[in-house]
């Protein structure tokens, strides 16, 4: 997938091509709906299929204090994206001067000027230009007037007519249901981050952790202990997880990711690493001494093996 930051950098001569626009925070499967016809409508015409996001929510430009927190980070949207097979995303930086563009300017400067859109297919919500005065009505008019068609896109509503939202998955990750969350992205809800060094308390207790940095990328879930998986240079390792402050110690800061790898003992300090989460086995809990709390991380990982289907590494040993 061919990335392009500014309308600037794409290309002369691009296209003709079919045009999707959006936020694609999380590329959940209501996303992927739209990029699938998008990919199907450039292949029947010969065009090149191409997504228009940007590098924020533009609340956060618009209306700082009703911006939430992205389900992932830019970084990791480009790679989501990248999977979907779709052939370019321009990821345009969304400040005061592009919000200020009146509708037909946005779309003569990006879509015909640049991109050459021949088709361009949105959602039934669709708002563009300066205080969002563009919606889908004019989209079709300007269409008839610089030469490319609109396509309005269905919602996806699995469950009781609500539309698959990054809204919701939001909700879905505040409740810690990891596995709920995957069902509407359509992949576990993943942060990436640096291993650093922790308090060892982990390696004291006879479960290693891998600590992630403050700094990761991606939302992590509610307080808790999950069952996941940990992904290193392409290798992935079944892990218990716990996400928290860690309430039987004190000085622990909140929000902090600790990934268990099952059966292996691995050095990844200063290593990239990406921690899933498959499903939640439960809330956080003060315990009132070490030997109760050794004795639940003992039980919390033996329900990661239930979860993850991984089998001990004595009993693997034996079977072989």
């Amino acid at each position: 997938m061919k990335v392009f930051h500014t309308v600037s950098e794409v290309p002369d001569g691009w296209g003709p091509s079919a045009v999707t626009i959006g936020k694609f925070d999380g590329v959940h499967t209501g996303h992927r709906a739209v990029i699938d016809r998008l990919r199907t409508v450039a292949a029947e015409r010969g065009l090149v299929s191409t997504i228009i996001t940007f590098d924020r929510n533009p609340l956060e430009v618009l209306a700082p204090e009703k911006c939430p927190p992205s389900l992932v980070s830019n970084a990791q949207k480009l790679d989501l994206l990248a999977s979907t097979g779709v052939d370019a995303t321009l990821m345009v930086a969304f400040d005061r001067a592009l919000a200020g563009l009146e509708p037909e300017e946005f779309v003569h400067r990006i879509l015909v000027d640049r991109l050459h859109a021949a088709a361009v297919l949105v959602g039934s919500d669709f708002r563009f230009g300066a205080r969002g005065a563009g919606d889908v009505a004019l989209l079709r008019r300007l269409g008839e007037k610089y030469g490319f068609a609109v396509e309005l896109i269905d919602d996806v509503r699995p469950e009781h007519g609500r539309r698959v939202s990054s809204t919701w998955i939001r909700e879905l990750l505040a409740d810690g249901d990891v596995a709920h969350a995957t069902q509407l992205l359509g992949a576990a809800p993943t942060v990436r981050g640096l291993v650093v060094h922790g308090a060892a308390r982990g390696r004291e207790l006879g479960f290693p952790t891998a600590n992630l940095s403050p700094e990761s990328e991606g939302l992590i879930p509610a307080d808790g202990v999950y069952a996941g998986w940990l992904t290193d240079a392409g290798e992935r390792y079944p892990a218990a997880i716990s996400v928290g402050n860690n309430p039987t110690f004190e000085g622990v800061p909140h929000k902090q990711v600790e990934a268990y790898v099952l059966d292996r003992e691995l050095d990844l300090y200063d290593h990239t690493v990406e921690v899933a989460f498959v499903e939640r086995i439960r809330g956080m809990v003060a315990y009132t001494g070490i030997e109760p709390l050794i004795a639940q991380i003992a039980a919390d990982v033996e329900q990661a093996r239930r979860i993850l289907g991984v089998v001990p590494a004595t009993d693997a040993d034996e079977r072989a």
